[in-house]
């Protein structure tokens, strides 16, 4: 038998081997499988804030001297780079927390004044319905309330609550945690990119196939590009769609303008389920002023959303990430289902990744089932540096 043959059969029946080892300890399984997502959750993170934060580096250190070859224009590059990247993210960040959140407090005093008269009008309305009905009010009247209960029921509610606040309390902490772990993680990673890919190129050359080469090459330069386009795509469409209801906003004179522009902008960033966040999250803010006028909203909103779904959506978005809306949504549910928001934003170009070489490979099928000789371009593998000794 040749050595090709029993490393198959090798592999084979380490296969069966780990396949009933998973399936008879299929709790244990899933139990280590949850922890080590737990601890590698920081570095998850950063890799992803990492990535994000390359797209506008990379922007950066093409406009900063790029060709200059001063050693100290070169030596600077990468860290002033990344701190301009980080700086305009948090003053972002800062810009829209400034706008919406004293918008916020002033609708919720506004709330708060009107909470009075509310109650005044739901209590005379109450009064009203009440003298119409004299059984309904004769019932309500025989209704006996046992004191002892509700204040065992008000305790356990009370006990309840606090345990969910010191759960919120825990959870946010440690989110916090991740994320700041995760930023210097970040950080690491895009002062010593270059290094990371150098030392990546080395163990493939080392240890994989040409071929393997090639198929990772392919993958990853796919990934690349559609998760580039789409976080760019994204973003560009969030300011569009933000703008437009800005301006929409104070053309119509309705409350809080810069507010709602703000927040539709910034939940538009989640692709479908975004929009609909943020206008629920806005009419129910301008509904405070007058219900007539988050009414005005909402359809405005809806007119807003089919013009830019129709025209600046499939442009700035849609043709860059070249997915069926369908697969969008799946992507966008199970993604939300499993991780959240952050699984909303990296479920489509993970999916759009899959669907572009799905149908890659088929259409490489297709064209040799036809006996026509397979023009599709191959990724040329990386050439393995030749160092001095290597020469000799």
């Amino acid at each position: 038998m040749e050595k090709r043959e029993k490393r198959k059969y090798l592999y084979i029946a380490g296969l069966a081997v780990a396949i009933c080892l998973i399936v008879q300890n299929f709790s244990l399984v899933i139990t280590l499988l949850s922890l080590s997502f737990v601890a590698l959750t920081p570095m998850l993170i950063g890799c992803i804030i990492a990535y994000i934060f390359n797209i506008i580096m990379n922007f950066f250190e093409k406009h900063y001297f790029p060709k200059s070859k001063s050693p100290k224009i070169i030596a600077s590059r990468r860290p002033l780079c990344l701190i301009l990247s980080f700086t305009i993210v948090i003053a972002t960040i800062t810009l829209v927390l400034k706008v919406v959140i004293p918008e916020f407090i002033t609708a919720g005093k506004l709330f708060y004044d009107e909470l009075p008269d509310l109650y005044e009008r739901g209590k005379a309305f109450s009064t009203k319905k009440l003298k119409q009905y004299p059984r309904l009010q004769e019932q309500l009247n025989n209704i006996e309330i046992d004191r002892n209960e509700i204040v065992n029921k008000l305790t356990q509610s009370a006990f309840g609550l606090f345990g969910s606040v010191i759960s919120f309390i825990t959870s946010v902490t440690s989110a916090l945690i991740n994320t700041i772990i995760g930023v210097i993680f970040a950080i690491y990673l895009l002062l010593r990119k270059d290094k990371l890919a150098n030392d990546i190129k080395r163990f493939q050359n080392a240890y994989l196939s040409e071929k393997t080469i090639r198929r990772m090459n392919r993958f990853f330069s796919t990934a690349h590009e559609t998760f580039t386009n789409f976080f760019i795509g994204q973003f560009i469409e969030a300011i569009i769609i933000g703008t437009l209801t800005f301006i929409g906003s104070s053309i119509l004179r309705l409350p809080y303008p810069a507010m709602t522009g703000t927040i539709i902008g910034v939940t538009a960033l989640i692709p479908i389920f975004g929009a609909l966040i943020g206008a629920a999250l806005s009419a129910f803010i301008i509904c405070t002023v007058s219900p007539t006028k988050a009414l005005i909203f909402l359809v405005f909103l809806i007119i807003l959303q089919q013009v830019d779904n129709n025209i600046f959506y499939p442009k700035v978005v849609g043709t860059s990430v070249g997915l069926p809306e369908i697969w969008v949504l799946a992507a966008i549910t199970v993604g939300g289902s499993l991780f959240g928001i952050m699984g909303m934003l990296m479920g489509v170009p993970l999916v759009a990744t899959f669907y572009k070489l799905a149908f890659y490979k088929l259409e490489k099928k297709e064209t040799e089932l036809a006996g026509v000789p397979n023009q599709l371009p191959e990724a040329p593998p990386d050439k393995p540096k030749v160092t001095k000794k290597h020469k000799k």
